[in-house]
């Protein structure tokens, strides 16, 4: 049997990069899927079509998790849906190296950063840990960065290292708060072969990260599907409050 056979899991941020690798990798171990996007629903759908392709069960939901009416409405949808949740995937974060939210001030990357990856991440953990309480238990798997708490230069790196590091140190919280039924754990992804690597980063750039990394390559979302697979099934059982790195062994 899949190691997610029939587990209802919601991903935030699903429509594509990571997001839509772990959608697909849960789908894959037998998984009723919610992808949920903020403004990307043509490739949400997609994601969907794709998981159905395979057999499974999915559906596209639209919900701004930096707005707690729109987690709860998200809730709803799913739990209205399939029944329940199992698994919780708080992937959604504000992109502020692609795209128009490269060219925004700092203070304005900032704000989306904190009110999206922290409150959102914070929003999404204290609503969805309720109902999994409600119904016996659950999986939570919040999103950090591997270099989050080693620190790394830069002004976007010092944003994301506080918000990310704030994710961690919360979710250490919340897996005590909530234990024994609902496990919390955190995946730290280091350089994935995302859009920003793929389409933005500079080829020096890129070759002095690949010079940083033990393992010789950039990850790609597919490892950090691996590994959200591993920590929401029951491999993973008597592992919470932890963080997993998946960075090639840089930190």
């Amino acid at each position: 049997m899949a190691r997610l056979q029939d587990k209802v899991t919601v991903v935030t941020g699903a429509s594509s990069g990571i997001g839509r690798a772990i959608a697909l990798a849960f789908a894959g171990e037998g998984a009723h899927v919610a992808v949920n996007y903020n403004r990307s629903e043509e490739r949400a759908q997609d994601v969907v079509r794709e998981i159905r392709g395979l057999s499974g069960q999915a559906l596209a939901v639209q919900a701004d998790i930096a707005d707690p009416d729109a987690v709860a409405g998200l809730i709803e949808t799913a739990v209205a849906e399939f029944g329940r949740i199992d698994v919780w995937v708080n992937n959604a974060g504000a992109d502020i190296l692609t795209g128009s939210g490269a060219r925004l001030a700092d203070r304005q990357k900032l704000s989306m950063l904190t009110d999206v990856d922290l409150k959102g991440t914070i929003q999404c953990c204290w609503a969805v840990a309720d109902v999994m309480q409600r119904q016996g238990g659950g999986v939570i798997i919040n999103m950090s960065w591997d270099q989050a708490v080693h620190g790394y230069r830069g002004t976007n790196p010092q944003m994301f290292s506080a918000v990310k590091a704030g994710i961690q140190a919360f979710s250490k919280s919340l897996a005590k708060t909530v234990a024994p039924s609902v496990r919390v754990n955190v995946l730290a992804p280091g350089w994935i072969a995302t859009a920003f690597a793929t389409e933005v980063m500079e080829q020096d750039y890129y070759a002095e990260r690949l010079k940083e990394i033990p393992l010789k390559r950039f990850g790609t979302p597919e490892d950090v599907a691996g590994a959200a697979v591993f920590l929401a099934s029951d491999e993973s059982a008597y592992i919470t409050g932890a963080v997993l790195n998946v960075g090639g062994g840089v930190v």
